[in-house]
């Protein structure tokens, strides 16, 4: 068998590539566990067994998977709500036989949604609810890990939401050790250098090994500093689902798995998508949102946390000139190889430096830009931001995720069932001009109305009753609706249609529709109201010759009124 020099190249690429990220994924895996209040090795496995399994299943080289900030301080924030987090932080013994179950039925609704090909509704839920979302995580995770930075001995509850964390720290804030402090300053100090200096390098790493020998020199010149605890790493502990817990707790399981099943969705997609998008390629959403079910059910039986697309590791990989999927099996089997020879050397790192790059890792996801987009760009925007982020900030992370998503799809309803309707028509110079409601025309008048948009059932009422109004207190003779651009008819806007017919016979004015598409024809001619119009008064649009149908209706508009002259008038939606 030869191996042609392309293939050599490219599993060089991802070596290297590979070798990079894990390096960055296995500091990142025990910040991350910190963050959720789990065992170190949590972390490490779920970095290890989800970037394995992501490449293996996944699309190719642009979603690294594992731990995120986002789905970790979910997961402590759900747990802190049901009141399972201990006074140092960490979950209770119940809580981790829960997290299997949780777990297993993310990677359940994962699989559903790869599986049955839904995994593109994500698309109408606005980027902004991940933005607010992550802005109140990240002051969630930085709020948490205070304690840890200053070195408060004394253990407290941590507060379930943000506010709850303040007045915790306010109250305790006497509660101090000066050389958790200057470790949390030396190890602060040494990242923000590395980072400016030297931004290639894996700088979470080394600020990691250099806060750990100074925490040593500080524990060996007579000074307190609280380490982390050392863990077994001889063997994956193996986790399965407590079935009597499981049920007495199913309701808020199954909230906080469609949840994180969201999240995974919405933030590993997208980020997926931007690198892909930088390189001209396209990933599989289906085939991705499969390989991320696939790895949060590996994580459910092998002791991981929530795994999703991860933005700082799938860039470096990305940015490390990654050729394939390959490089992140090799990222997931080099993470695997850390966590069976760390367990005894976790010891020596202190917590407090742990905790100040968990923090500096929180500042890293609040994004100027993002935040001045999703306040500007829009009203609605602006709205989904506020009441995603206040609702994180003061009840729960997983509520402003549901809240977020409920209201961003209720603004899209509103915007696309809201059409505007002006009515223009020309000055004797020939000039566009907005005519007044209150003017009036005795002679007849044919309106040549533009329908615009989605005409799905909530735009309906909507279409009826700006159609309706056209004809009132008006000396209409001849109505023109051009439906080229009216969308996605229905039952609901067929009906509303037919109502219209009726009500303009009544008036003895004749409407007429121009410009109708294929689709558009079938949908009337399946639900019976072609039979029921003048085919006369139909007419097809003619892409070789777009105006031509709209000249055949002005004309037919003039026989139609006896060849006797008649102001027209054009109705449009004026919104872009």
């Amino acid at each position: 068998m030869k191996i042609k020099f392309k293939d050599i190249f490219t599993i060089q690429r991802d070596l290297r590539a590979g070798i990079n990220v894990s390096l960055l994924a296995i500091p990142q895996g025990m910040a991350y566990a910190l963050i959720a209040g789990l065992p170190l090795y949590f972390g490490l496995l779920a970095s290890g067994i989800a970037a394995f399994l992501g490449g293996v299943l996944g699309g190719g080289r642009f979603i690294t998977l594992g731990p995120t900030n986002a789905t970790a301080v979910l997961l402590f924030g759900v747990f802190a709500q049901m009141e399972m987090v201990a006074p140092n932080g960490m979950l209770v013994s119940d809580a981790l036989l829960i997290l299997p179950s949780i777990l297993l039925c993310t990677g359940l609704i994962l699989i559903g949604a790869g599986t049955l090909k839904v995994s593109f509704l994500t698309k109408f839920i606005s980027r902004t609810v991940i933005t607010g979302y992550i802005t109140a995580a990240a002051l969630l995770i930085i709020s948490n890990q205070v304690r840890s930075v200053i070195g408060m001995e004394n253990p407290y509850p941590p507060g379930s939401n943000f506010f709850q964390s303040l007045i915790h720290i306010f109250k305790n804030i006497a509660d101090n050790s000066s050389a958790s402090i200057f470790l949390s300053f030396f190890t602060g100090i040494t990242y923000i250098i590395l980072n400016i200096k030297f931004k290639a390098l894996p700088n979470v790493a080394i600020s990691l090994v250099l806060g750990s020998i100074m925490g040593q020199y500080l524990i060996r010149n007579g000074y307190k500093v609280p380490c982390l605890q050392s863990f077994n790493s001889n063997y994956i502990p193996v986790s399965l689902p407590n079935f009597e817990l499981s049920i007495s707790n199913w309701e808020i399981i199954f909230q906080t798995s469609i949840a994180l099943a969201l999240l995974c969705l919405i933030e590993g997609l997208s980020i997926g998508k931007s690198l892909a998008s930088r390189s001209g390629k396209r990933i599989k959403s289906d085939r991705e949102a499969l390989s991320f079910g696939v790895a949060n059910i590996g994580c459910a039986f092998l002791s991981g946390m929530p795994a999703s697309g991860s933005l700082t590791r799938s860039s470096l990989n990305v940015n490390s000139n990654a050729k394939s999927g390959f490089s992140n099996i090799i990222t997931g089997s080099l993470v695997l190889i850390g966590f069976f020879n760390l367990g005894n050397l976790v010891h020596v790192i202190p917590v407090s430096a742990l905790a100040t790059l968990v923090v500096f890792i929180g500042i890293s996801l609040i994004k100027k830009n993002q935040l001045i987009t999703a306040i500007r760009s829009s009203r609605s925007d602006a709205v989904t931001f506020a009441v995603t982020f206040l609702v994180g900030l003061m009840f729960s992370l997983q509520l402003a995720i549901f809240v977020g998503v409920l209201t961003s799809l209720l603004l899209f309803l509103k915007k696309v069932a809201e059409p505007e309707m002006i009515e223009h028509g020309y000055n004797e110079q020939g000039e566009i001009f907005q005519i007044s409601n209150k003017s009036k025309n005795s002679e007849p008048e044919v309106s040549i109305v533009h329908v615009e948009g989605e005409l799905f059932f909530a735009a309906a009422d909507l279409f009826y009753e700006q159609i309706r109004r056209v004809g009132e207190k008006r000396n209409i003779k001849v109505l023109i609706l051009k439906l080229l651009n009216a969308h996605h008819l229905d039952g609901t806007s067929v009906l509303a249609l037919e109502e219209l017919l009726d009500y303009y016979k009544e008036k003895n004015c004749n409407i007429l529709l121009c410009e109708v598409r294929k689709d558009a024809i079938r949908i009337l001619r399946n639900s019976g109201v072609l039979s029921r119009i003048n085919r006369q008064n139909i007419f097809p649009h003619i892409r070789s010759n777009p105006t031509l149908s709209t000249a055949k209706a002005i004309k037919r508009a003039k026989y139609l009124l006896s060849h006797n002259e008649a102001k027209v008038t054009i109705y449009a939606n004026e919104k872009s």
